[in-house]
């Protein structure tokens, strides 16, 4: 991380009213982001998922033998903060859960058992399957508690004009807030990173925008 902040722009700062303590520091609000197309070109990017003993550091040594190009890992995904946009462990997402839903907790319950024991979102969920082709789709509707209690399991046949049926099965699905948190967490695990190929061109194009030796 040092080396990648080594050169960036400096600014002023200051914690008092009268300058006393004026100091000049290293102006990292400064970002720079990989173009939005060179990310869509799967050419340019493998996909990799993210385990609990990574990191942005142990990926890039990996991938690039040099943790100090972390960076690249980060900027190709967007990541700013990776103190909250990373995979959490699974252990720190437990407690990450509990912590955070403590306050609905009621009695003996924890923020985790509260967590696992309600509704975050309702959904209406239909399975479409064409026959006899076997062709299948899904179609998933989120709605409110009310319409979710109305919603009856059902199955129907329909007859389209080309002489195929078309079988519709309703049922309904919920999602706990700690289902939601997972899938939060679980969707962050899935990350492009740059073709090794790629990466001394990145680091020029880095150098020429900032400067920077990295």
């Amino acid at each position: 991380m040092a080396n990648y902040f080594y050169n960036f722009p400096t600014t002023y700062y200051t914690n008092s009213d009268d300058n006393s303590d004026l100091d000049v520091v290293t102006d990292i609000t400064k970002r720079v982001a990989f173009e939005e197309e060179f990310k869509k070109n799967s050419a340019a990017y493998i996909k990799f998922v993210v385990t609990d003993e990574d990191t942005p550091e142990i990926i890039a040594f990996k991938f690039y033998d040099d943790v100090e190009k972390h960076w690249i890992v980060l900027m190709m995904n967007d990541i700013i903060d990776p103190q909250f946009d990373w995979p959490m462990k699974e252990r720190d997402l437990i407690k990450f859960i509990d912590n955070k839903y403590s306050a609905n907790a009621a009695n003996n319950q924890t923020g985790l058992d509260w967590a696992k024991t309600n509704n975050q979102a309702y959904y209406k969920v239909e399975n479409k399957t064409l026959v006899p082709t076997g062709e299948k789709s899904e179609d998933k509707m989120e709605v409110d508690s009310g319409t979710y209690a109305n919603i009856t399991p059902s199955s129907a046949i329909y007859t389209l004009q080309n002489g195929q049926q078309l079988n519709i099965a309703t049922s309904k699905e919920t999602v706990t807030y700690f289902e939601y948190e997972t899938e939060l967490n679980d969707d962050r695990r899935n990350i492009i990173l740059l073709r090794k190929e790629f990466v001394p061109a990145a680091m020029r194009e880095l150098k020429t925008i900032f400067d920077i030796n990295v």
